[in-house]
């Protein structure tokens, strides 16, 4: 009878030993073959330190439902619930953009799409400080593409402003895509129904078009033989 309970008791620690390294296992991710520990991660954004520096490496284990962006490693929150108005803009110059780039080397992609900005060559998700969702964004070097997103800066980008976020796309998304020399970028005005084009000049800095309203057509620089018709996004 002792051999036994001793038996049994021997079964129930190695099934008990086993359950734990069980948890363990699936309390784990892995980052470029590197491990992490879930247990660690946070799942309430309010868990957030928005004084703290993060990089993508600990952005890809966050497991709360917020949307958030990082720009040199600062945390910015996204617009819980876009307009109904700002939805329908980018459905309809998403829809304009795939029909232009059908048969091109290009691609578009809508937002929620990861796009991260890599410095100084540095790409691995330890490194990158800054990852950002844009509305909409054209990319036509297909090899920056990989299963998270884009890695490097998309030749075209559309920020569709929203009460929540138009500062941080007038500002720091201004200034991220003109360092980064996306070549250019669109800021979207769904309310007013205007768009205002930024193009890189000679030096590489950004220089405005004209504010380009309802009844215009918008010529890219970027997409040979495009033509945005603005009367075909805002309808209202």
């Amino acid at each position: 009878m002792r051999n036994q309970l001793h038996s049994s008791g021997c079964r129930a620690a190695a099934a008990a030993t086993k359950q734990i390294t069980t948890k363990f296992n699936l309390a784990t991710h892995y980052i470029n073959n590197k491990k992490i520990d879930l247990r660690q991660t946070l799942t309430d954004i309010k868990q957030l330190d928005l004084a703290k520096s993060y990089t993508y490496a600990e952005y890809l284990t966050w497991r709360f439902s917020e949307m958030v962006e990082l720009i040199k490693g600062k945390v910015f929150a996204m617009s819980p619930v876009p307009s109904r108005k700002h939805q329908e803009v980018s459905a309809l110059l998403t829809t304009q953009f795939v029909n232009l780039l059908y048969g091109t080397a290009c691609k578009v992609f809508a937002a929620p799409f990861d796009v991260r900005f890599p410095t100084e060559g540095k790409t691995s998700p330890e490194k990158i400080q800054t990852v950002v969702q844009p509305d909409i964004c054209v990319i036509c070097d297909l090899s920056k593409l990989d299963e998270r997103g884009c890695l490097g800066a998309p030749d075209l980008v559309v920020e569709i402003l929203s009460p929540a976020t138009s500062s941080k796309d007038l500002h720091e998304k201004y200034d991220l895509y003109e360092k980064f020399l996306v070549k250019e970028y669109w800021v979207v005005h769904p309310n007013d129904g205007t768009v205002l084009v930024y193009s890189l000049d000679e030096q590489n800095r950004y220089r405005p078009s004209k504010l380009f309203g309802v009844s215009d057509s918008i010529l890219s620089s970027v997409i040979q033989n495009s033509e945005i018709s603005l009367s075909r996004i805002f309808l209202d």
